[in-house]
């Protein structure tokens, strides 16, 4: 199966399944000689990890992470960096219920008429499981990414919106509750919320917004490969992913030219950004920023109409353990992505100037 891969120098493949042994990947490209924070990468798996809060899956998962190959008494070798992540909590009983019959808006139909056979296990290879090597890989990236900073966090929940940009938020705060919202009384009117929606055996979307800050100027490639063209791929390649916009987005178009350009101070940084810290394709050295729309998890534990293999209307009912709400715990997934696409483009500029 192709579309395993990502990355051009610093390349992640991925493997495995929701319900197999193991899922784990191989992240090539990695230059020799970085020395690793084990502790950081199990932190952002920490984040990531199903269990930890009431409103997110009680599926229960330590996520430890095994290392086999590519770092040598905590240093990279240069070598490909091999590792697992055991499933260890698998229930794949509470999927038998449809085996024969397809999910709306999940995989379950496009991969049986692509495959001609799929794995119902709790969606198999297009499961949200398979996140957890990105995060592994990601938080490799940010390593190898120095002092830029990546900070994700949850600014919508439904209808229940942040109304400050970031430049108004304390980003310290993020962690500080299940949400990870950086506005306490906006984080837990987004809990009660999602709690009530689960206890109605329904879901809700959200999104997630993102900073990076202290990036170089000078990442991006002309043309085919530009900065947020590669954001972009890299945030809707998540499952359940929407929208994406960067800088301004949608809301630009209201504006006149003369008000939307970033004029220059004497240093080459700008007095307004709506850029995104990105022109051109490449990163001009100001904070980028964009946002990631995820849709309601698909998953309902309610009874609906569906089909089976045969195009059978049948009533179907969600088994098992389900998000109500995926931004919580996906915030580490769209850090890791972000951080894989900016060390990636730190790998390539070294290809452009003598």
């Amino acid at each position: 199966m192709a579309g395993n891969s990502f990355g051009t120098i610093l390349k992640l493949t991925t493997f495995g399944e929701s319900h197999g042994e193991a899922l784990g990947g191989i992240l090539e490209g990695c230059p020799a000689g970085l020395e690793l924070d084990l502790q950081a990468i199990q932190r952002d798996l920490d984040r990531r990890r199903p269990g930890q809060s009431a409103i997110v899956t009680q599926r229960k998962e330590a996520d430890q992470v095994q290392f086999y190959s590519g770092i040598f008494e905590g240093k990279t070798t240069g070598t490909p960096i091999g590792f697992l992540i055991p499933n260890t909590n698998q229930k794949s009983r509470d999927y038998t219920h449809i085996k024969e019959t397809y999910r709306p808006s999940h995989a379950d139909y496009v991969y049986d008429q692509k495959y001609g056979f799929r794995d119902y296990r709790g969606g198999g290879r297009s499961s949200a499981r398979e996140t957890v090597s990105r995060v592994v890989a990601g938080a490799i990236a940010k390593q190898l990414l120095g002092n830029v900073e990546i900070q994700a966090y949850v600014s919508q929940v439904g209808s229940i919106k942040l109304q400050k940009p970031y430049e108004d938020l304390d980003l310290s705060k993020t962690e500080s509750n299940p949400v990870r919202c950086p506005d306490p009384e906006m984080a837990a009117e987004m809990e009660a919320y999602i709690k009530q929606v689960r206890k109605q055996g329904d879901t809700v979307g959200g999104v997630i917004s993102c900073v990076v800050s202290n990036v170089p100027a000078g990442l991006g490639e002309p043309v085919f490969d530009k900065l947020h063209a590669r954001l972009a791929l890299a945030m809707l390649s998540i499952n359940a992913v929407k929208g994406f916009e960067y800088g301004s987005g949608f809301d630009g178009v209201q504006m006149l030219g003369s008000d939307h350009n970033d004029a220059f101070n004497p240093d080459g940084s700008t007095r307004s950004n709506f850029s995104g810290g990105i022109q051109g394709g490449i990163s001009n050295g100001m904070d980028i920023y964009f946002n990631v729309a995820f849709k309601p998890v698909a998953t309902l534990l309610q009874q609906y109409d569906t089909i089976d293999r045969e195009g059978k209307v049948v009533q179907l009912q969600g088994k098992g353990r389900h998000d109500p709400c995926v931004v919580p715990r996906a915030v580490p997934i769209v850090e890791a992505m972000a951080a894989l696409v900016l060390a990636d483009f730190k790998l390539l500029s070294r290809l452009s100037k003598l």
